[in-house]
């Protein structure tokens, strides 16, 4: 301001008012960056402990054995195989289940009163905790209400020409009923993030197909899936990535802490080309998973099988992370394709 410039009051105000509102919007740029990078950095001394626990016990011989009372000797591959078959099987039934009804709620259904409480409920089973969901696992999966208690060793048995497959009642505590837990579990989730995708896609694109005459089943097979490919994808695979990481609901139907086989003795993808009967035992086997197996570490009384355990959360780390930066290449790839 120039020597000898008087202001008047009201300038003087404005000035003072324009002075503190500089002031509150930096105290405020610099409080959420102390909290961004106290996140990062707290973030950060987890993982390096992590890390630094792993050292060094995280090796082929850790990933290619099972476990052991030994902490020298125990690995991870019963858990390996556990997860990847409690995936799989979650993906099959959750995803045809929570796409096909996310399609009905947004493209099919009428904005009616039972279709506003079914939106609301499956917001509220999104934030249900998963413990709950164990205790429903147990009593529908794994002992099914009961009405297979008077018959001993009742089996549906189907040979598909490879093999014989043969689904006990109740299923008991077995791999399948672990799958189809974490699928009611994720299912809310699955179902609301598709919602979201197909109602991101703009009206005008329904409209214009509609104006070339094309039926609502070929505009949703067409045009809206493939817009919502991207933010369905991702959907999907973050909800998988929140079952891979699940423990009290296995542990509610009794997934076991200390398993020395894969399920149905498939220890190498070999094993199922030789012996394809060994994939259709799998389902209905005992089970493990890494999450289980690093808890069943963590309780021992030996202080080595902390470092085995730091080793398996790296592992699970690892695989989340793999799993997050395949979504984002999947919606990154599927919004490419979309031309509008």
């Amino acid at each position: 301001m120039p020597r000898g410039v008087q202001l008047s009051d009201q300038e003087l105000e404005y000035a003072r008012l324009l002075k503190r509102r500089h002031l509150i919007s930096s105290g405020f740029e610099w409080g959420c960056r102390i909290a961004t990078f106290s996140a990062l950095l707290f973030l950060g001394i987890l993982l390096l402990g992590v890390v630094w626990q792993a050292w060094g016990w995280l090796d082929t011989q850790y990933l290619t054995s099972f476990d052991s009372r030994r902490p020298k000797a125990a690995g991870l591959l019963a858990g390996l195989w556990g997860t990847f078959w409690l995936i799989l099987f979650t993906a099959i039934f959750t995803v045809p289940i929570g796409v096909g009804a996310a399609i009905y709620l947004e493209e099919y259904a009428r904005d009616s009163w039972f279709t506003r409480v079914i939106k609301v409920n499956l917001a509220n089973l999104a934030g249900v905790p998963s413990i709950v969901y164990g205790m429903l696992g147990v009593t529908a999966f794994v002992r099914m209400f009961g009405w297979f208690s008077a018959v001993d060793d009742l089996r549906i048995e189907t040979y598909l020409g490879f093999g014989t497959l043969a689904i006990p009642l109740p299923l008991g505590r077995c791999l399948l009923a672990g799958s189809c837990t974490l699928s009611l579990l994720i299912l809310p989730i699955v179902i609301i993030a598709s919602q979201e995708a197909l109602r991101a896609v703009p009206p005008s694109i329904r409209h214009a197909s509609y104006a070339l005459g094309a039926t609502k089943w070929q505009t949703i097979r067409h045009q809206v899936l493939p817009a919502a490919t991207p933010g369905i994808s991702t959907g999907i695979i973050l909800s998988l990535s929140r079952a891979m990481g699940e423990t009290a609901p296995l542990i509610m139907i009794g997934a076991l802490t200390y398993l020395a086989f894969a399920p149905g003795n498939l220890n190498t993808p070999m094993d199922g080309i030789r012996d394809p009967q060994l994939i259709l035992d799998a389902p209905f086997d005992m089970f493990t998973s890494i999450p289980i197996q690093i808890f069943n570490w963590v309780g021992q009384p030996k202080s080595e099988f902390q470092h085995v355990a730091a080793a398996g959360s790296l592992v699970l780390l690892v695989l989340l992370v793999l799993f997050n930066a395949t979504a984002i290449v999947i919606r990154n790839r599927a919004q490419k394709r979309i031309t509008w």
